[in-house]
């Protein structure tokens, strides 16, 4: 596993430069962190875990930045299309940036990736799929056995500590990225 400064790093170029990226082709009137997860399953937590931190670093420092999905209100596959549709009935032109755990080899657990397409909710456990975001962070939290209920097994017996650290990165590094935009 990578050090923590190597995973933050390596975390903000990917975040800052895909961010600026979608910037400069389009402007959007807001930014939206989407955070998805449970606080009941401790590997899926890690949405909802970042979503927390994020809401406490954010709060009232910029009008068009905001939250979905915390600890205390979280989004997951219950409420997750109604509150994208809130979304785009509240925002014009909302840039979406889909937070969520991943499950993938045993090589990528406690890396952070940053791609410019939709997330795929619930593709692991084998729930209904949804697909949004301009931007996906995934915090890579655990094996992905290609077996759903292995699957949500893994979720539910992942490292908190794996979890924690993660959250804390992908918090810190969007803060520092969006602060200094």
């Amino acid at each position: 596993m990578l050090a923590k400064n190597d995973i933050y790093n390596c975390f903000v170029n990917d975040f800052s430069s895909r961010i600026y990226n979608l910037k400069s082709e389009k402007p959007f009137s807001d930014y939206i962190f989407l955070c998805v997860g449970s606080d009941k399953i401790i590997g899926d937590a890690f949405g909802p875990i970042v979503g927390e931190k994020l809401e406490k670093l954010f709060r009232n420092l910029y009008n068009n930045i905001k939250v979905v999905g915390t600890l205390e209100n979280p989004v997951s596959g219950g409420n997750l299309e109604n509150e994208v549709e809130k979304i785009y009935s509240v925002y014009e032109n909302p840039c979406i940036i889909a937070v969520d755990a991943a499950l993938s080899n045993k090589n990528d657990i406690g890396k952070i990736i940053v791609t410019n397409s939709k997330m795929k909710f619930g593709k692991g456990t084998n729930k209904k799929m949804v697909e949004v975001g301009d931007i996906s962070i995934k915090g890579v939290v655990a094996k992905d056995h290609k077996i759903p209920k292995y699957n949500f097994s893994e979720l539910q017996n992942t490292s908190l500590n794996i979890v924690i650290k993660l959250a804390n990165i992908t918090s810190e590094g969007i803060y520092n990225v969006i602060k200094y935009r």
